[in-house]
């Protein structure tokens, strides 16, 4: 975990911890491009401990801000539930490219307020569920695409296309496909950009980010005037999604956001939620994949959920989701060291659509297909995060 600093502590009695702030501007991101591009990221922080020992905690200066990182999991842990120690601190780029009123510009009430409300409306049972069938069919129109190539694909980017797909079905319902088209080109820009060097030339992944931000804002701003006209006129759209949700959201107070708070958190969703979804199946297939004895288990969890389920019903409810224990489960972590999705007001607020999304994708995709890797042993890179150079280059058996 990393955050920023602000270099007025220094002359305060406020003590910083050990650590170097390495060259002017650059500080110290040439190694660390190097160990996280070459797949080594422990790399950077074993170079750090050799030099000021097992503290947990380091000074240091990354994309082109001096930053802390914090390396111990009790320490994370109290970095993010402890909100008036620390606040919340992001490298430039990522605030310039998000730039999301709700995040960076509420006082502490209002983001929590704002927190509160997206919670309630993106976690609740009946919302969850009325959103199982459309994540559904486009699982199994996906996966039966790509079993019918002939050839092999960038797994990773195919589960991006994925994630992407559900998530502005969602969000936006059925648009024009060249609309969302693209809208997706923009978030790849954007995606580049988040943690990059903030220098804004033309040719720099940053400038481009920027860029695309603003494209994406013009985008998306008249789907949301014209979804708000809809619901003034007392125009049903025929699924409801979380965009008219959102437009029709008040709080206990009568506070509502406006279109830009939800432009803001559209672009926010989707720039946080697709990429992770998108590596978390991924990586769940690799590993299952290569522990035969693990995805036997797992299938045998899906195949006992269909056997338990009545003749009339023909699709996954949320209570078969929940019985998915197995599949749910990750290694014998100390309670409080596994933190996903971050803890407290840093809590993602759509972790529980995330985990319905990923749990929909590996039952069918264990019920029905095999991966066959083309490059097992593919080197590693880990930035912008892990992921194998070939993007995990396989293809999708039906079995």
């Amino acid at each position: 975990m990393s955050g920023n600093y602000n270099l007025k502590l220094r002359k305060n009695q406020y003590l910083l911890p050990s650590g170097h702030m390495g060259w002017p501007f650059i500080g110290n991101m040439l190694t660390f491009v190097k160990d996280f591009s070459s797949g080594h990221p422990d790399s950077f922080i074993k170079n750090l401990v050799s030099r000021y020992g097992r503290i947990g905690i380091y000074k240091t200066h990354l994309f082109g801000s001096p930053s802390i990182i914090v390396c111990e999991a009790d320490m994370c842990r109290q970095v993010l539930t402890n909100d008036e120690t620390f606040k919340i601190g992001y490298p430039k780029s990522t605030k310039e490219v998000m730039r999301c009123k709700p995040v960076w510009s509420f006082s502490r009430k209002e983001h929590m307020r704002f927190r509160r409300l997206i919670s309630s409306l993106t976690m609740g049972h009946n919302t969850l569920e009325m959103y199982i069938p459309r994540i559904e069919d486009i699982v199994i129109n996906s996966l039966e695409e790509l079993s019918s190539m002939s050839h092999s694909i960038e797994f990773l980017k195919e589960m991006k296309n994925i994630s992407f797909n559900i998530i502005i079905d969602i969000f936006l319902g059925s648009y024009n496909q060249h609309i969302i088209t693209k809208i997706g080109n923009s978030f790849t820009d954007m995606h580049a950009a988040l943690f990059s060097m903030p220098i804004n030339l033309p040719g720099f992944a940053f400038r481009k980010g920027l860029m695309a931000r603003e494209k994406l804002a013009k985008l998306v701003k008249p789907i949301v005037e014209e979804r708000r006209s809809m619901i003034k006129n007392g125009e049903k759209t025929k699924d409801k999604d979380l965009l008219d949700i959102f437009l029709e959201a008040r709080d206990e107070d009568g506070w509502k956001p406006d279109d830009d708070d939800i432009i803001d958190m559209l672009i926010g969703i989707v720039l946080a939620g697709h990429e992770a979804t998108a590596n978390t199946m991924m990586w769940s297939m690799i590993y299952l994949t290569q522990n035969p004895h693990i995805m036997k288990k797992a299938k045998d969890e899906q195949e006992e959920i269909m056997k338990m389920r009545l003749p009339t019903q023909k699709q996954l409810s949320l209570k078969e989701i929940k019985k998915m224990v197995y599949l749910s489960q990750n290694h014998n972590a100390k309670v409080g060291t596994f933190l996903p999705f971050g803890a407290g007001s840093r809590h993602c607020p759509g972790s529980d659509l995330a985990k319905i999304e990923i749990s929909i994708f590996l039952h069918y995709f264990l019920n029905n297909y095999k991966l066959e890797i083309v490059n097992p042993e593919c080197p590693m890179t880990c930035l912008p995060s892990s992921k194998p150079i070939d993007n995990c280059l396989a293809r999708v058996i039906k079995i």
